[in-house]
């Protein structure tokens, strides 16, 4: 009786992540064979609209897994299309292994929401389930324990939780990273594969883009839980450009962008730096999430084509700086007031916006020193060096 292991999911693109996840998966479940099963149409998630075919996916399945022992890559779900239910590829891959062991594999998200699948009495009946760490969070692993036991009562499922090796990254992430030019986590065939055919908009001519378009793009590359926030400060900052004297096209396109890279992690924020040469404080490198504001500039820059003055305003909308222009002030504000933000003091920031730039800047600056000292984070020295600038215009 052989060990079969089903790994199955978009692979969208198949970054190291995955060939990690497929050679713990083989060595910690002693596996005689490791099927790969690239999803023609996932239920669970709508794929991204710049993805590459279902053959072309497998294609680079093929590519990404082909040293490895053990591991094959299958095309049932390609050739069978339509959506892909787990359900449909076990019962053929049992249909085919009768007397096999098989091993259903998938991430922590994937079991919490296993009850929710197709026929989850069926699939429990035909393989084991094993459960692997995506990320370093007791919280959710907690979770994942509980949900084991339900799972086992409820459909009577045998499961087998792995203490994996992982690397944190996702392949929208990894997606991400090459849209803004920086392809990582990609085994060398893979990353040339997708270059080749300007896969992920990676190498797409999104230069000088008319701004319905340009906001289309930015908002697709945003975490979808900052969108609404993305897109508050762009009229935010459209309203205040008109209010006082500046071009509210540029304010616009600074507000849609100024958050574009705030989506990615501590380490791809880093990988943005290196792939861009941006010099960085200890301080910086230390806390590598206030890099956003950097790396969002120079993929604007670099990616959209954008003018320094909108580049410039997006590096400086989280720490300012002494002596902004109004550009960079509206954009520093508008981040600070749109709508969707609600903190004490807000209400009055926006009555001083509308009155005096300047008045508005040092409230806004106190507002972040103040709070950063109450949490005991260290503040930046552009903030400090800003914040003092501005108040003694105050005084």
């Amino acid at each position: 009786m052989a060990r079969i292991g089903i790994y199955g999911g978009s692979f969208n693109p198949p970054h190291s992540g995955h060939s990690l996840a497929a050679q713990e998966i083989v060595e910690k479940l002693a596996l005689d064979k490791l099927l790969i099963i690239p999803a023609a149409v996932p239920p669970h998630k709508e794929l991204s609209k710049d993805s590459p075919s279902a053959e072309d996916r497998l294609m680079l399945c093929r590519l990404a897994f082909s040293a490895l022992p053990k591991v094959e890559v299958c095309d049932l779900e390609i050739r069978r299309e339509g959506f892909s239910y787990t359900v449909d590829t076990l019962t053929e891959i049992h249909r085919q292994h009768p007397l096999d062991e098989l091993y259903l594999v998938m991430g922590t998200d994937m079991l919490l929401s296993f009850d929710t699948w197709r026929a989850p009495d069926q699939i429990s009946s035909m393989a084991i389930l094993v459960v692997m760490k995506r990320a370093d969070d007791d919280a959710v692993w907690d979770k994942v324990l509980i949900k084991c036991e339900k799972l086992k009562e409820q459909f009577q499922s045998r499961i087998v939780q792995i203490d994996n090796q992982f690397i944190q990254i996702s392949s929208t992430s990894v997606r991400r990273l090459l849209a803004f030019g920086t392809p990582a986590y990609l085994d060398p065939k893979v990353k040339d594969a997708i270059l080749k055919h300007s896969w992920y908009l990676s190498g797409e001519q999104m230069k000088n883009l008319p701004f319905d378009r340009l906001k289309e793009e930015a908002l697709a590359l945003h975490d979808p839980k900052r969108r609404a926030h993305a897109q508050g400060c762009c009229e935010t900052a459209r309203e205040l450009a008109v209010l006082w004297g500046c071009d509210p096209d540029k304010a616009a396109r600074a507000g849609i962008l100024h958050d574009i890279t705030k989506a990615l992690g501590p380490k791809e924020q880093l990988l943005m730096s290196q792939r861009y040469h941006i010099p960085l404080s200890d301080l910086q490198r230390e806390n590598p999430k206030m890099l956003h504001a950097k790396t969002g500039a120079f993929v604007a820059e670099t990616v959209f084509g954008e003018s320094e003055e909108v580049c410039d305003a997006i590096r400086w909308h989280t720490t300012g700086k002494a002596g902004m222009t109004v550009l960079e002030k509206i954009i520093y504000l508008a981040d600070y007031m749109e709508p969707n933000r609600n903190f004490p003091g807000v209400e009055l920031l926006r009555k001083s916006v509308t009155e005096n730039l300047d008045k508005a800047m040092y409230q806004g600056l106190d507002f972040s020193v103040t709070l950063l000292r109450k949490q005991g984070r260290i503040i930046d020295t552009d903030s400090l060096s800003a914040l003092s600038y501005y108040k003694n215009l105050m005084d």
